[in-house]
Order: structure tokens, then C-alpha cells, then sequence
């Protein structure tokens, strides 16, 4: 398994292969993001947050990622897509009730929700959050760690006002945390902790 800098380093070469891509997907999902409110919110966000994860995952792998395949992993199966991140809200949110650190637990448990929604189409909403338990089960606190390890570049970003994180920390972020997860994905593999036949089931014939 990679370590997490060697993570990052990989993250920054993919942004810079495609950053004008990488930056305009970037800010248009923020926009979004930060434009919708409310009810909008909960209706666009799931299908983007799983489309966005596919996106950077491509540009972690430096394959070719564009505008199209973005809104096609999110929105293509956009019930699966809802059904799915929304669930991963809810139990955050009713964990986070109980006490803030439990949220924060269950948060990184399920981390790869969208992840595996996008990747795995075959995947019902429900088991993509077991899955996720499963596969980050042993590495919350990698999660955690990689998070923590962009605090540096987060401040730097405030003292510019956000700009720093809109054109270069977010898209460099978030193409970490993808890579982080590939390498996560293939170690849950390698543990047996789930199996290729869970993660993209066989089509059955005739479909």
C-alpha cells in the first residue's frame, strides 16, 4: 500500500496532467454546493458528491476525466445515487446526536459511500454503506490522518481569502482522498474484507 505521501504526490501530478478540467469540475461543484439551498440541497448534492468521487478518482489514475462522465456517475442511476449518500447523512446525523466523537466515527466508517456508488453500479444504496464499514474497518484513522495532513494548506487558504483552496487545495485534496481510497479499496481486497464478486457482482445473462 502506498504510503500517504506518496498518496499525495501521486494527487498532485494527476491535478497538474489535468488541472483545467480538474479546476473547472472543482468549482462547479462547489458553486453548486454553496448556490442551492434547502430542499435543492438534498435533491443535487448526493448525485454530485457521487459523480465528483468518480471524477477524482480518474484524475487521481490520470484517465481521462471530463464534465460528461462526472454528471453521468451521479446522475445516470440518480435513485441509487440519493437513496445512498442520503442514508449516509442520516445515520451520520443520529450519531452525531449521541455524541460529536461517535459522529465523527461513523462519518469516517462510512466514508466510502459515494466511492463505491460510483465505481460499483451494481451496488444497492444500503449495502454500499456496509461495504464501506467493512473496507474502512482497521483504517478510520488513516482517513483521519490524510484529512489532518491539509490543516497546513487550509489556513493558507484562509489567509488568501479561499482563493489558495478554490484553484489548487480543493481539487488537490479531494484527488488525495480518491487515491486514498483506491489504495484502501485494494487492501480491503487483498484482506479478503470483501470480495470483487461483492464490489461488481456478475451480470446475469440475458440483461
Amino acid at each position: 500500500m502506498k504510503t500517504r505521501p506518496e498518496i499525495k504526490e501521486e494527487a498532485k501530478i494527476g491535478v497538474r496532467y489535468q488541472y483545467g478540467i480538474a479546476l473547472g469540475v472543482f468549482l462547479l461543484f462547489t458553486a453548486v454546493s454553496w448556490a442551492v439551498p434547502g430542499i435543492g440541497f438534498l435533491l443535487l448534492m448526493p448525485p454530485l458528491l457521487v459523480g465528483y468521487c468518480h471524477f477524482s478518482v480518474k484524475v487521481f489514475f490520470r484517465e481521462q476525466a471530463t464534465v460528461g462522465g462526472f454528471f453521468a456517475a451521479g446522475f445516470t442511476d440518480y435513485g441509487r445515487s440519493l437513496a445512498g449518500v442520503l442514508w449516509m447523512y442520516l445515520f451520520v446525523l443520529l450519531w452525531s446526536l449521541l455524541l460529536i466523537v461517535p459522529g465523527i466515527v461513523k462519518a469516517l466508517s462510512y466514508w466510502m459511500t459515494p466511492y463505491i456508488l460510483a465505481e460499483c453500479p451494481q451496488v444497492a444504496p444500503t449495502e454500499a454503506l456496509k461495504l464501506s464499514m467493512r473496507m474502512t474497518d482497521g483504517h478510520k484513522g488513516d482517513i483521519f490522518v490524510m484529512y489532518l495532513s491539509f490543516i497546513g494548506w487550509l489556513i493558507l487558504s484562509g489567509l488568501t481569502c479561499g482563493l489558495l483552496y478554490l484553484f489548487y487545495v480543493g481539487p488537490y485534496m479531494n484527488t488525495s482522498m480518491a487515491g486514498l481510497y483506491a489504495e484502501l479499496r485494494e487492501k480491503a481486497l487483498e484482506k479478503g474484507a470483501v470480495s470483487r464478486e461483492e464490489l461488481w457482482p456478475a451480470t446475469p445473462a440475458g440483461t
